[in-house]
């Protein structure tokens, strides 16, 4: 295990992980006590950072994903967020969020001071001096592989109704031989793979391209 606590210095850590990777192993303090990334292995886990605590946009998305944590619990997902701020400054912020919107923040938020874990997770390159560029998001399954990867400007908030319907479409096709298409929702239909043998497009039709199959 690679353990990039707090406390280490910036590392060099390359190639950056992509899509299909095992999501790099770390250990960090968080709001919620010590926290190593394989501890919490055969769960789903969205890890998503944020430039800075008290920033406008993450603060609006902190406290969509505290609204929304319920859902994510059922569905055998963990939250962590995740900045260079200290653990006493995520402490103070969502202090302020719940004595200033009424809303507690129910997920750790792990502390980065020395941007190892950003850095390994290829959230800020090697010659990075601060974290404006942290707007990542990983969603990693309970093997602990990195399924997929979002990025966003600091300006534009994610949409939390988003990593919900991504994370049900990664479950169910990890769970059958299926797609799933544009727009796709729980309940709907999904989409066939192509076929792989020419003798099969006969029998397929003139749609064998694009077939829906049964929602269950």
């Amino acid at each position: 295990m690679n353990d990039f606590s707090s406390q280490s210095a910036a590392t060099t850590f390359r190639p950056f992980p992509k899509i299909g990777d095992k999501a790099p192993d770390f250990s960090a303090r968080t709001t919620l006590g010590e926290l190593t990334l394989s501890d919490i292995r055969g769960q789903w886990v969205i890890l998503f950072a944020h430039p800075a605590d008290f920033t406008p946009v993450c603060t609006s998305e902190f406290i969509a994903l505290a609204a929304a944590s319920p859902e994510f619990a059922a569905m055998d997902c963990v939250l962590i967020g995740l900045s260079i701020d200290s653990v006493f400054s995520h402490l103070a912020w969502i202090e302020a969020i719940r004595s200033e919107f009424g809303v507690s923040i129910p997920f750790p938020i792990a502390e980065d001071p020395s941007m190892a874990v950003s850095r390994a997770y290829g959230m800020l390159d090697d010659t990075s001096e601060n974290s404006a560029t942290i707007r990542a998001m990983y969603v990693i399954d309970p093997e602990g592989v990195i399924r997929a990867i979002q990025w966003y400007p600091p300006t534009v908030g994610r949409s939390v109704d988003e990593l919900k319907r991504l994370l049900a479409a990664l479950q169910l096709v990890s769970t059958r031989p299926v797609l799933t298409p544009e727009g796709w929702r729980p309940g709907e239909p999904p989409i066939a793979p192509p076929p792989e043998k020419q003798r099969d497009l006969a029998r397929l039709g003139p749609r064998w391209f694009l077939r829906e199959v049964s929602a269950s």
